[in-house]
Parts: C-alpha cells; sequence; structure tokens
C-alpha cells in the first residue's frame, strides 16, 4: 500500500486540534478515549497524516467544546478557476436571467440557439 503525503489542509487542521486540546489541558490519551479512536491513530489526526472525516471532526470539535468551523480558520480561501468558456457561459447565464422583459429573454434564447446551429 502506496503512502500518502500529508496534504497541507489535513496538517492545518491537526494543529488546531492540538492547538485547542492543549488550552484545555487534554493529553492525546485522554481525547483519543473521549472520541473512541487509539491514541495512535489520534496521533496522526494531529500531525496530519490521516485525513478525517466530516463525522469524526464533528464529533472532536464536541468534544473539544468548538465549533467546527474553528478547525479551518486558517485556510486560504482558494476560488477554483473556471475555464475561460465556463466562465463566459456563466457571465451570460447571470446577466439573461437579469433581463425583466419575457420577450427580450426569449429573443435571446432563439438568438442563442440559432447561432449554434440547433
Amino acid at each position: 500500500m502506496p503512502f500518502r503525503t500529508p496534504s497541507s489542509t489535513d496538517q492545518l487542521i491537526g494543529a488546531r486540534i492540538r492547538e485547542r486540546r492543549m488550552m484545555l489541558g487534554l493529553t492525546q490519551p485522554q481525547l483519543s478515549e473521549l472520541i473512541g479512536v487509539t491514541y495512535q491513530q489520534f496521533h496522526r489526526y494531529e500531525r496530519g497524516r490521516n485525513g478525517i472525516s466530516a463525522g469524526r471532526l464533528y464529533a472532536i470539535a464536541r468534544r473539544l467544546d468548538t465549533p467546527v468551523e474553528y478547525f479551518f480558520e486558517d485556510l486560504p480561501q482558494e476560488s477554483p478557476e473556471l475555464p475561460p468558456r465556463l466562465r463566459r457561459v456563466l457571465d451570460i447565464s447571470r446577466d439573461v436571467g437579469e433581463i425583466e422583459n419575457d420577450k427580450h429573454r426569449e429573443a435571446i434564447s432563439r438568438l442563442t440557439r440559432a447561432l449554434a446551429g440547433h
């Protein structure tokens, strides 16, 4: 089985878990018991070596008395770059949706179908 490289997201979430755990004065074995995993598994979570499922992260958040969002606070916000053609289609769609006149929207629809050869 190939080894998984820890992602920066897993590492950051693990660091936030560790930070919160230490703020509350809990040890890794104590928190691992509270959430029902082995100490070794919990250690891998904190080190970012293993990703954490949504359900497990929710359980950790509850035991640490913090909202789940706490673990994501320092993550960089990524906005996926859309291909230019798709971006154009989305822009056109939005613009057409803002046209209030039904006849104008229908005329644009007929025009685009004609230009596309349909």
